[in-house]
């Protein structure tokens, strides 16, 4: 059986990307993408994206083609992921999707809602609407105009509350309902290998732990300080470690202390990551082991794909 594309998810520092790598060199693949951080140009420590030397190795697509500063979106990653599909193929490469966002990943094998574009000034009148009332008086009128929508949200979430409120605002009707009208999944049709990797607790986190420290050696900080000036209400603010660390620029917070609890914040998203993993990839293969046991679990795709060499 002929497999068209390879799908490896895992939690944040699982090792994923390097064996993406190793699988691409093995069958002549091109790794796309499939992380909402790492599309991001301007962060590339904190983000953990591949190194220059990786991409060297072999075609990497979907990294670092998205400003900090745009509102990205998984109905925008859903477009750029059949475009990086129909490259990779065209070069006759296998495509290998490696990433830790389910929702990506969901919009590959199931597809996601078509939602109408909203208009800037919808979307800024929504913004204004919310800095006016503040957090809770503005999701507290989400609720009551959809009350669907809300119950999967906190009045915290920031990006999320406001895209509910300017759907409704645009459309008429709630982001609930359009949530139901899905979309083609953009590998719909193709034979996929799909893969969770499971490492065991202690490994990852202490992986996690090393390479935090490994990316303040690379220069975090400065980095994270290059942000400074990001929209709260942006995806890219919630990068991983950049509060942490503005606080130490601000002086707020030691350094040992920022690393300690950008450590724990990271080790809670990759609980979450696997939750989300857990619940809506039942039925995926899931590998668990450290990373020559992963590697060994790819190689039969090396014979049941394409020959590219």
């Amino acid at each position: 059986m002929t497999i068209d594309a390879v799908l490896i998810a895992g939690p944040t520092a699982s090792g994923k990307s390097q064996l993406a790598l190793a699988l691409a060199l093995r069958i002549g693949g091109a790794v796309i993408n499939a992380d909402s951080m790492q599309v991001y140009a301007e962060p590339r420590i904190l983000t953990a994206r591949p190194s220059d030397a990786e991409i060297a190795r072999a075609p990497h697509l979907l990294y670092g083609h998205v400003s900090v500063h745009e509102p990205y979106s998984v109905g925008r990653y859903q477009i750029d992921a059949a475009a990086a599909l129909a490259q990779a193929r065209a070069t006759d490469r296998t495509p290998i999707f490696v990433g830790g966002t389910g929702m990506y990943f969901g919009a590959l094998t199931d597809g996601i809602a078509e939602m109408p574009p909203v208009p800037a000034a919808i979307r800024a009148a929504t913004a204004q609407r919310r800095a006016e009332l503040g957090p809770e008086a503005f999701f507290a009128e989400l609720a009551a105009r959809d009350p669907q929508t809300a119950a999967k949200l906190r009045a915290s979430d920031t990006q999320r509350s406001l895209r509910a409120y300017e759907v409704l605002e645009a459309t008429g009707r709630p982001l609930a309902w359009w949530q139901t009208q899905m979309g083609k999944p953009v590998l719909a049709g193709l034979t996929l290998a799909r893969l969770v990797l499971s490492p065991p607790r202690a490994e990852l986190n202490a992986r996690i732990d090393a390479r935090f420290d490994a990316m303040l050696e690379a220069g975090a900080l400065e980095e994270a300080a290059r942000l400074a000036d990001l929209d709260p209400a942006l995806p890219a603010a919630k990068i991983l470690g950049r509060r942490e660390l503005l606080a130490v620029r601000a002086g707020t917070m030691t350094l040992e202390d920022a690393a300690r609890l950008a450590k724990i914040a990271t080790r809670q998203y990759a609980k979450r990551q696997m939750t989300w993993f857990r619940g809506r990839m039942k039925e995926w293969e899931w590998v668990e082991g450290n990373g020559e046991v992963i590697l060994k679990k790819l190689a039969p795709f090396s014979d049941t794909t394409r020959d590219h060499r």
